[in-house]
């Protein structure tokens, strides 16, 4: 059993690049002149010569990336969700995805925990973005132990992969010794008959502890943890609605694009079933503390046990 740690996922990314160097001489960190923020810089302070900053100028940056792929390197091009998707949209778009270049894309500072920096930090629409391009794979990782095996993996693919990561420690869950990270595979976190409840990224963890709120009012609660949101794993969703009858998705994004209609189009292609969806109601976000926007948009442990109670009513 590994230890517990609480850890921002942006700060695990860090740890995981500076592990994996030696192992994959061929990565090279870009950045956008934010290195002390997305923790690139544990990077840069282990391989100097293999880190770029590519000051604020994220459509350069994947640019750059993209030339660096068509040499044989495995860049992470690297800055806040909001500029590394929505800026740099083009760029990942026609330099990386049609050409189907080696460039991992690295979102950090994703969803509404951003918190003070306000809406236009708070990415709500990354999710849909990446997910629209062909032959890009969407990871969100929901812990220190799955963000470390989601960048290994993301090294190992050959192809163009987006990372999305959060600002907001949380406490890791996934630390069994038989835990396995597979892209496009998710994880049954906890097993239930009642409803199914699917969580991505941040909300996974809060998906486990509504769960047991759930328990105390004697429904039986089933987590699933999607940290591949593209290419999604058909095969689980489908047998979790088989089996329990109705679905809960829950993300740290706009209800619009994201992992609740990733799991709509399964369902409705294959086995249409109730489907409520938990995020963020297509609206921006506004300044304030981390926690306190996580409640005030329903992004708590409360409200999720509350709205998938209603749910099942």
């Amino acid at each position: 059993m590994a230890e517990m740690v609480k850890k921002a996922t942006r700060e695990s990314y860090g740890m995981a690049l500076s592990q994996l160097g030696d192992e994959f001489p061929q990565i090279v960190v870009l950045d956008a002149d934010l290195a002390e923020a997305t923790k690139t810089g544990i990077f840069k302070k282990k391989y100097p010569e293999r880190f770029v900053d590519c000051g604020i100028a994220e459509s350069n940056m994947i640019g750059v990336a993209a030339g660096l792929a068509t040499c044989g390197k495995i860049p992470f091009a690297t800055s806040f969700a909001m500029f590394a998707t929505g800026r740099a949209f083009e760029q990942v778009r026609n330099s990386v995805c049609y050409p189907h270049l080696n460039v991992k894309v690295v979102g950090t500072h994703a969803g509404i925990s951003v918190g003070e920096d306000g809406a236009t930090h708070q990415c709500l629409e990354d999710i849909a973005l990446m997910r629209s391009l062909p032959g890009m794979t969407v990871i969100s990782p929901s812990d220190h132990y799955e963000t470390l095996a989601a960048v290994r993996a993301a090294a190992e693919h050959n192809g163009p992969v987006y990372l999305r990561l959060s600002r907001l420690a949380v406490e890791s869950f996934n630390n069994s010794d038989d835990y396995r990270f597979e892209l496009g595979k998710g994880v049954t976190l906890r097993n239930g008959g009642d409803v199914t409840i699917v969580a991505t990224g941040l909300m996974v963890s809060r998906a486990l502890e509504a769960a047991k709120l759930l328990e105390q009012k004697g429904i039986d609660a089933r987590v699933i943890n999607i940290h591949t949101i593209k290419p999604i794993d058909r095969e689980l969703i489908l047998k979790a609605a088989k089996e329990t009858g109705k679905i809960v998705t829950v993300e740290e994004h706009n209800v619009i694009g994201g992992l609740g209609d990733a799991a709509a189009a399964v369902l409705s292609e294959e086995y249409p079933i109730p489907l409520r969806k938990i995020g963020v109601n297509d609206q921006f976000g506004h300044s304030g503390p981390a926690a306190d926007l996580l409640e005030q948009f329903g992004l708590c442990v409360s409200h999720i046990a509350e709205e998938t109670e209603k749910f099942l009513k």
